[in-house]
């Protein structure tokens, strides 16, 4: 397995288990994982959408994100809030991560290993240095913000999916 098979597998498992996770919270995507609140299933599926444009579309392309109307709800530094007049339904923003992850997937089909080494243009993160480093950094993403859906449907009385 070369690096660029390693991502897309990456890529498609992380977004596979978080999305069983978010589909099983459709209809209560407001529940809020502590008791303290915390980042609600809806609110983390629209962050989880901004920020892969981010790493993609401006980090990785220098283009601007295409998702500008959801950036103050989603983005970074936004505080999620358990109303639902404040957001957009979850059927209406679902397809949205199948969608940039679909063109994630093809713009990486599209270079090699030694173009994964090349300069992004972040300049916030250090973590995101080069093209393999955002690509790095939308696998983890994702699996970090799985938890808090997991912490979610545990709130709400739902089972473990894996024990």
């Amino acid at each position: 397995m070369n690096t660029i098979e390693f991502i897309k597998v990456g890529l498609e498992e992380s977004k596979n288990w978080t999305c069983r996770l978010l589909d099983d919270m459709r209809e209560t995507p407001f529940v809020e994982p502590t008791p303290r609140g915390g980042n609600h299933p809806l609110w983390v599926l629209g962050h989880l959408i901004v920020n892969e444009s981010v790493l993609l579309d401006e980090w990785i392309q220098g283009k601007p994100n295409r998702f500008p109307e959801y950036t103050d709800l989603f983005g970074y530094g936004s505080t999620p809030v358990a109303d639902p007049s404040k957001y957009p339904a979850y059927d209406e923003i679902r397809p949205r991560f199948d969608e940039i992850r679909q063109d994630t997937l093809a713009f990486l089909d599209q270079l090699s290993e030694d173009d994964l080494d090349k300069p992004s243009y972040c300049v916030k993160d250090p973590f995101c240095k080069t093209v393999g480093n955002c690509f790095q950094s939308m696998i983890l993403h994702t699996m970090s913000h799985s938890g808090n859906v997991t912490d979610s449907r545990r709130a709400v009385g739902k089972p473990p999916l894996l024990s």
